[in-house]
């Protein structure tokens, strides 16, 4: 029987990220994960300067041995239609390979790792969590995506009643021959909005290697929107016409939209197990990383002052981070029509795509990194 203070179902960023900080609050930490480390996983796949701050990343030892492509701006506009460069003088971004940079963090995390290994089972036994049989833990973390299985285990009705985001995307490396072909500048990510605003696509170079993927509200129309934003890309010379592509689905919630729970008895989910994806970008790196940080404080904090101290404290510093999640507002179509006009009108605007979509909706320029504790509280 192995034992430990935090069990972590999940060993993404999310997962790593608070792994590394209870570590460094001298707790005792598994990482249960069903895959092997370093495994595939697709993603558009950049990190703001803010999650660099977060995870106290030294960029130029990471990008000595992982791809680190520093992204200076974003090229912005609608599928088929025209659009505009925002450039900046610094980098904004850095893209990065998810395979890399996850296996990076969770070994930099320092717990112990049980990978390849299926969540199964779990109860509550004498005050602890008994989980497979073989792992008993005082908290339970989960952080396994989209499908968690913690998150069922705290009542989220997985794919019923929920809004889900879906994309598909591919991340192929290319030869020289091929990179010579492909038009799309490394520092430049491009984004293109569905006509209808109901997804986006994007197209990002990371040194050899070109990632292209697409998302939609509505899952029933999103093979046909990726087959054509891909003859799209063909036609203008955005990716090479002999890479063959394979793309791969995934599905997340939009913070919004998400009424999945955050708490559960000395049990809670953080990344998009909790359904933490920004609203209109869908990004879910950045939120993994804070509330993985974020339950790593309120974990430590409630351990710390005993082992019977519930973890409240997490949903009110998730709503004080995030904001409160509110019902969805009712859909009025005459009102949607019109936004879809005036959207349509703005993405091609350099200002309002540099302070509206990228600055306020990507970047969140104006929210400052959230800074993990650097000191250890010593256990008696």
């Amino acid at each position: 029987m192995e034992r430990c203070d935090v069990l972590i179902v999940g060993g993404g960023p999310a997962g790593s990220s608070c792994a590394w900080q209870l570590r460094r609050h001298g707790l005792d930490v598994v990482v249960l994960d069903r895959s092997e480390f370093p495994r595939d996983k697709v993603c558009a796949g950049w990190i703001t300067p803010q999650i660099v701050s977060s995870l106290e990343l030294d960029l130029d030892a990471y990008g000595r041995d992982h791809v680190l492509q520093p992204l200076r701006g974003f090229s912005t506009g609608l599928v088929r239609g025209r659009s505009v460069a925002v450039e900046y003088a610094e980098p904004i971004s850095y893209a990065i390979r998810r395979c890399e940079f996850d296996d990076f963090l969770l070994r930099r995390s320092v717990a112990r790792l049980r990978l390849g290994e299926q969540f199964e089972t779990a109860e509550r036994r004498e005050g602890e969590w008994l989980v497979n049989d073989s792992i008993r833990a005082r908290v339970l973390v989960g952080a396994g995506g989209h499908f968690c299985p913690v998150a069922r285990l705290l009542g989220a009705e997985l794919g019923r009643g929920e809004r889900v985001i879906a994309a598909q995307e591919l991340e192929v490396e290319m030869s020289a021959e091929q990179g010579a072909r492909c038009e799309v500048a490394a520092e430049l990510a491009e984004l293109y909005f569905c006509t209808d605003l109901e997804g986006y696509g994007w197209c990002v170079r990371k040194g050899n290697f070109i990632n292209v993927g697409l998302g939609r509200t509505d899952s029933h129309r999103l093979p046909e929107a990726v087959k054509s934003f891909w003859d799209w890309l063909l036609e203008r010379g955005r990716v090479p016409a002999d890479l063959a592509p394979k793309f791969k689905g995934h599905a997340y919630l939009q913070y919004g939209e998400s009424r999945r729970p955050l708490l559960g008895e000395q049990a809670l989910l953080i990344g998009d197990a909790a359904g933490l994806a920004y609203d209109f970008s869908g990004e879910g790196i950045r939120p993994a990383v804070e509330s993985g940080l974020i339950a790593a404080r309120v974990i430590a904090q409630a351990l710390a002052s005993g082992s019977g101290t519930p973890l409240d404290a997490y949903v009110a510093q998730i709503a004080q981070r995030f904001g409160a999640r509110r019902a969805p507002p009712r859909r009025n179509p005459i009102m949607a029509g019109m936004r879809r006009l005036a959207g349509r009108i703005l993405i091609s605007n350099a200002r309002f795509a540099r302070a509206v979509i990228l600055e306020r909706n990507f970047l969140h320029r104006a929210t400052p990194a959230l800074m993990p504790a650097s000191t250890t509280w010593a256990r008696g």
